[in-house]
């Protein structure tokens, strides 16, 4: 979830995240409709996740309590990247702490990841985000950009993701306005010359 100027701070509530001052928590509830709503309920599937210890540390105080909404965060396995946090009494979570360890549960075959063996997702975790997109990590990206501009706030591509090509693969416009659009990864930056003759590299 973002905004048209890339931010993604405390999307869900006015005190999700008020570090750094940050005073628009809550911004993506004016813009909730039926067909949003069916596009959140799908990606709330069962699945593995990769989560930063902020994220995670905001949702286990409050997903376990409400597994009706959202069973899959509850049953999925949660990898949670901190150098502080070692245990949770959140049951399936496996906590992590280096790009190697990354590295070693993305080039799992299929169905080793954890009990599922489904996509491994990231949701929030904006530092997180940004240190997979300067390594080369991310596969594909999933954005909700929604109509306003915050001016402030942790941004999506705010700490130099590489130079990096992708493909869309889906998209939809809710009646609210928001896009809702699927990135996948596509090999490297071409670049080239506007006009009759251009040639492309």
């Amino acid at each position: 979830m973002i905004t048209l100027d890339g931010v993604m701070q405390a999307p869900g509530g006015s005190k999700e995240d008020v570090s750094e001052g940050f005073k628009y928590g809550g911004w993506v509830a004016p813009y909730g409709d039926e067909v949003y709503g069916e596009v959140v309920k799908e990606e709330m599937k069962s699945a593995e996740y990769l989560l930063g210890r902020k994220t995670f540390e905001i949702w286990e105080n409050y997903w376990p309590e409400h597994a009706d909404v959202w069973p899959g965060i509850n049953d999925g396995t949660k990898y949670v990247m901190s150098g502080t946090r070692k245990e949770s009494d959140w049951k399936n979570t496996v906590f992590i702490k280096s790009l190697a360890d990354i590295k070693k549960l993305k080039n799992l075959p299929a169905g080793r990841q954890g009990s599922k063996g489904s996509d491994i997702q990231v949701w929030g975790s904006a530092k997180l985000v940004q240190f997979l997109l300067k390594n080369d990590l991310v596969d594909e990206l999933r954005l909700k950009i929604h109509p306003l501009t915050l001016g402030n706030g942790k941004k999506l591509f705010e700490d130099g993701p590489i130079p990096a090509a992708f493909s869309l693969t889906e998209s939809t416009v809710t009646p609210g306005g928001v896009i809702i659009a699927g990135y996948k990864r596509a090999g490297n930056v071409r670049t080239g010359t506007i006009g009759a003759n251009r040639e492309l590299k």
